[in-house]
């Protein structure tokens, strides 16, 4: 992990702050500091942080800072340090003409301010007042408490560290298909098909020595699909680090459902294949989930499938187009073989757009 700090150098509290997280987490962590921009922009781009964690807010630095690591795809840590206090906010508004009120955030100052609390993928408040005033403004859910213990006793500075590494690391655990590489996507590919055919000579064999398995098997998690990445890596012979991916804490959208199987959502299959494959297409393109997409892979291999019948039942019920872009998808994400799909794959704007919604099922 390689996090970088950002803070104003002429607030001391601020210092002295990031210096005790700096020393810190020396020893479990890559951690640099910066107190100017310019120092800032050079070690961002030398350094290529995994977290940046941007402290304090009215400086106009602060923003800026907060949009450079996002314009980089950096994940963001904000610590107001309580400068988002109902009556700092109602300070600094007066000051700069602006609003009277702690919920009025007109002006320039205060939309910079909001700018930089909802980029961030987590806030830290030093105590439940500060959150729950957090909380009122509305500008991000994803708020952590975190004692600070230059101002009180009730955290140890070796504590505040851990707990704020605990918060770096959700940070890094929550959307983790946004930070694997190709070739972790291709070996997910892989494991995956090897997980439905329960045979290693359907696929090829891996190539990806380095894979890194917190990111796939926390995503295999996220997505419910852990029994067959499970059983691919088993058939596949691999041995990935044992983690317990239920057990990790991360952060997920509003609109976050833990998919659960289509024939939760569907039924039970009833005897006729064509139909349950029909159910099975719709339910998919009114909401597509890569456990779903696994299920439809599975169904399609099994020799009951008629694939004449089930291609004039698509065209009969003009679903055949949206067919043909799930069956790219079902190459891209499962490796299904050609000779299993009922049509030839299409990949134009619908098959782009369900790759996104797939893409995007954690996405914050």
């Amino acid at each position: 992990m390689k996090v970088l700090h950002f803070y104003p150098k002429s607030d001391l509290m601020l210092t002295r702050h990031v210096s005790i997280l700096v020393e810190g987490m020396r020893h479990s962590a890559e951690v640099q500091a910066a107190d100017s921009l310019s120092d800032f922009k050079a070690r961002l781009q030398e350094m290529r942080p995994d977290i940046v964690h941007c402290h304090g807010c009215w400086q106009y630095a602060i923003s800026k800072a907060s949009a450079m690591a996002h314009k980089r795809g950096i994940r963001i840590v904000l610590s107001p340090h309580g400068q988002l206090e109902p009556w700092v906010i109602k300070d600094k508004s007066a000051i700069n003409g602006e609003a009277k009120s702690p919920t009025d955030v007109v002006g320039k100052t205060v939309f910079l301010q909001r700018r930089a609390v909802e980029r961030a993928y987590a806030i830290i408040a030093f105590g439940k007042m500060e959150r729950q005033h957090l909380e009122r403004l509305g500008w991000n859910p994803r708020i952590e408490v975190v004692h600070n213990a230059i101002i009180t006793n009730s955290i140890t500075p070796k504590e505040m560290c851990s707990q704020t590494f605990a918060v770096y690391q959700k940070v890094l655990d929550s959307n983790v298909l946004e930070q694997m590489d190709d070739r972790d996507k291709q070996l997910m590919a892989q494991i995956i098909k090897a997980g439905i055919t329960g045979d290693a000579r359907w696929t090829e064999t891996p190539t990806n020595d380095q894979p890194d398995w917190r990111r796939i098997l926390i995503y295999a998690e996220h997505q419910n699909i852990r029994n067959y990445v499970d059983y691919g890596i088993n058939i596949l012979g691999l041995q990935p680090d044992a983690i317990d991916t239920a057990g990790i804490p991360a952060y997920f959208p509003v609109s976050y459902k833990r998919p659960a199987s289509i024939k939760t959502l569907i039924g039970d299959f009833k005897g006729d294949e064509t139909d349950y494959l029909m159910r099975m297409l719709r339910q998919i393109m009114t909401a597509p989930t890569l456990l779903h997409l696994i299920e439809l892979h599975r169904e399609l291999r099994r020799d009951s499938v008629d694939d004449d019948k089930l291609t004039e039942a698509l065209e009969e019920k003009h679903i055949s187009t949206d067919a043909a872009c799930l069956m790219q998808i079902l190459a891209e994400l499962t490796l299904l073989d050609e000779g299993y799909m009922p049509l030839d794959p299409v990949d134009d704007r619908k098959t782009r757009q369900i790759r996104n919604i797939i893409a995007n099922h954690l996405k914050i």
